[in-house]
């Protein structure tokens, strides 16, 4: 047996904690809120726009986040609101509920949409007090980060239009209409709207390239670019060429907000399942996506603290229930504005409730200034993001973990353009489990386990979805786990529950995988190497026993792992 061995290392400070004792904070999280409002403020309102709805329900969407998130907690660095992750999916869900609205008016499927959304919010409430979040880690990773490059995707052909300045109807729903379209879109430009919204996003694109700038790593690109779209904006006279290139927010932001409409939806009985089907979409999308971020960001919290997954469900569960019952958009933890908030010095969660503040101070006394903002800046800015979630280093980088892996990256993306997202992640998860299936009865076919004892293929489909933990024992202070079975996504939920119950009193931990472990997928490595980093990081000493006897397809740390005798049967496909 071979041994992967973690040092522990020295945390730099005391962990800043969240509630009543992170207000020692205050000052850190107050210039760091206002840093991020001034992110969240384009962003929100473009977001609005792109899922269908005029931009003050992104902003109310982000103040409702703002203000609850920070009293329940389940973070520590995330800036939860409107996500433009979610866009997509909430135009699609509006279409298909009656129509979507647009930067000016709501459609006619807005009042069902905010149904839907409260109800997303009840299954979280319920998921989250069945402690069900480590279910979300069942969605490969691949999976994900196919979801999250089509929506990238969808996002940036979806602001075409705007980024055209097009005043005419936009009849394309679907990704490829839009593709068709875009000759349209671009014959029907308005020159100085189009001016303005290439300038913004070439000035982007110019930005992000300047990797080293500590400027910029505490002013973020989005806000310079909005800042000088503004400028070019009334370089250009937008605002004197229509009404409809620059946003526009009502005199009373507060005045006239929408309510779900429950007794309408339950009486339109052809609309109950499309209403099923979105509540079922949104509430995988939400949980997968909130959590991914949020463990994202936890890789790069200078404190190296980790997120409570079911608090952060019950959460944004909270958050969606109330931001639906005042006509707010779906709420999950957002990267740009986390990674501001990081940036920016931030502590604690009190930095949601600085932006809240902060955007009620803009809505009420800046709007004459926020509506001087043209949509085609917000169009370019939601362009970039969606780029930057699809970009060509996503792929290479998936190409690095192997190419097993880009494969199901590429399918997830054709199958979820091809279809939508939740068909997109089924087709995914299913790919994920045929080539899985390979790989075993491949591994298990050349390993070293007396034929009596080799599990048959049904045998080990079985065990991709049972606990592979078989004994567990504390020796002297030093707790070990003993390992059996393949260790894939669908039984990861067993290994979180796992390492969640390692005894207080444990002074070290050793993780054992044994012949049976023929197979190790990239989500369950990349789980396990994280694990054993978190709790060297924490003072207990942590190594994994038989890695190294297992054949890496690729030089990436996380890779897919399989019985070294079958190397040679099983090729990176």
């Amino acid at each position: 047996m071979h041994t992967a061995d973690v040092q522990s290392t020295a945390e730099p400070t005391v962990k800043p904690e969240n509630g009543i004792a992170g207000l020692k904070y205050l000052r850190h999280d107050i210039l760091s809120g206002i840093v991020v409002s001034l992110v969240s403020l384009p962003l929100s309102s473009g977001i609005a726009i792109a899922s269908g709805v005029p931009p003050v329900y992104g902003l109310i969407s982000a103040i409702i986040a703002g203000l609850i998130f920070p009293l329940i907690g389940g973070s520590y660095m995330t800036i939860a609101g409107p996500a433009a992750g979610l866009a997509p999916a909430l135009l699609a869900i509006m279409v298909t509920m009656g129509g979507a609205g647009d930067a000016e008016h709501v459609g006619e499927g807005y009042h069902f949409l905010l149904v839907v959304i409260f109800m997303v919010g009840i299954a979280q409430l319920v998921m989250a007090l069945l402690k069900l979040a480590r279910y979300c880690a069942i969605i490969p990773v691949s999976v994900v980060e196919g979801m999250l490059a089509s929506i990238g995707m969808l996002i940036i052909v979806k602001q075409i239009p705007s980024f055209f300045g097009y005043t005419g109807k936009v009849h394309a729903h679907e990704f490829h209409q839009y593709l068709l379209e875009i000759p349209t879109f671009a014959h029907g430009m308005t020159d100085p709207a189009f001016a303005v919204s290439f300038a913004t996003l070439a000035l982007l694109f110019w930005l992000g390239s300047m990797k080293s700038s500590k400027v910029l790593k505490i002013v973020p690109p989005q806000l310079i670019a909005v800042v000088v779209g503004v400028v070019l904006g009334m370089v250009f006279h937008l605002k004197d060429l229509g009404p409809g290139f620059l946003i526009s927010l009502p005199k009373d932001p507060f005045h006239g907000v929408h309510a779900p409409a429950f007794s309408e939806l339950l009486a339109r009985r052809d609309l109950w399942y499309a209403a099923i089907m979105a509540v079922i979409t949104l509430t995988m999308i939400d949980g997968v996506e909130s959590l991914a971020t949020a463990m994202a960001i936890d890789r790069i919290d200078p404190y190296h603290r980790k997120s409570q997954p079911n608090r952060l469900l019950f959460a944004m569960g909270v958050c969606n229930i109330a931001s639906s019952l005042i006509g707010g958009l779906t709420i999950i933890p957002g990267g740009v504005k986390s990674k501001a908030n990081i940036a920016s010095g931030g502590r604690t969660l009190w930095a949601n409730f600085t932006n809240a503040i902060c955007l009620i101070i803009y809505m009420v006394f800046a709007r004459d200034l926020i509506n001087m903002i043209p949509k085609g800046v917000l169009a370019s800015v939601l362009i970039y993001t969606g780029w930057k979630m699809c970009e060509p280093l996503v792929w290479n980088h998936i190409a690095h973990i192997g190419k097993e892996q880009l494969w199901i990256f590429a399918f997830t993306i054709v199958a979820t353009l091809a279809t939508d997202l939740l068909w997109g992640i089924i087709a995914g998860t299913v790919a994920k489990f045929v080539l899985n299936t390979y790989f075993f009865r491949k591994a298990i076919q050349v390993s070293d386990i007396p034929d009596n004892k080799r599990p048959t293929v049904y045998q080990g489909i079985y065990d991709f979805f049972a606990n592979p933990v078989w004994r567990r024992e504390m020796v002297n202070g030093n707790y070990h786990m003993y390992f059996n079975k393949p260790l894939v996504s669908f039984n990861s939920m067993h290994v979180c529950e796992e390492f969640d119950h390692v005894p207080k009193e444990a002074e070290a931990v050793t993780i054992h995988l044994d012949e049976n472990v023929a197979l190790i997928d990239h989500t369950s490595c990349e789980h396990l190497l994280a694990t054993v980093e978190e709790f060297a990081r924490n003072g207990f000493p942590a190594r994994v026993d038989g890695l190294d006897a297992l054949h890496p397809m690729s030089d990436y740390h996380a890779s897919v792992r399989v019985a070294r005798a079958a190397e040679n049967l099983v090729p990176a496909i």
